[in-house]
């Protein structure tokens, strides 16, 4: 239940802090505390309420914005699993988001290589094509 409801109050800020509206309004509070200040003297007190609001905002925003994340990739790796284990990809890669960096690292330079030899390997296909189209039109001509 509380997770349910944490979920729904994180997205729900998730979705309100990214619309323009709140950044103007954001905006609009931080112009009327900066005019305020000659009213207020620039005191310390003046300068601490701006202070302590912004880091409790932001405090609190991390946390947030930290769940909305972590939900999203969580959605997007069962999506790219899923996908995986449905087609002709290598069933190896799934769960590989809980590796190691180095681990990672290795798994991605062998991609890499593999990918720099096929596209090599499909240069090489479409030349000798080129050159025997080519020696066919010679043929016929």
């Amino acid at each position: 239940m509380v997770s349910k409801v944490f979920t729904s109050f994180s997205n729900w800020v998730a979705q309100v802090s990214g619309r323009p509206v709140t950044f103007a309004l954001s905006l609009l509070i931080i112009l009327v505390w900066a005019l305020s200040g000659p009213l207020f003297g620039f005191s310390d007190t003046w300068q601490l309420v701006v202070n302590t609001g912004t880091t409790i905002v932001t405090f609190l925003m991390v946390f947030l914005i930290q769940n909305t994340q972590n939900r999203d990739g969580a959605a997007i790796q069962a999506k790219l699993d899923e996908l995986i284990r449905a087609s002709a990809a290598q069933n190896v890669f799934i769960g590989i988001e809980h590796l190691t960096q180095e681990e990672l690292d290795e798994i991605r330079a062998k991609c890499e290589a593999k990918a720099k030899a096929e596209s090599a390997a499909n240069r090489a296909e479409e030349k000798a094509n080129r050159r025997a189209a080519h020696a066919a039109e010679q043929a016929t001509s």
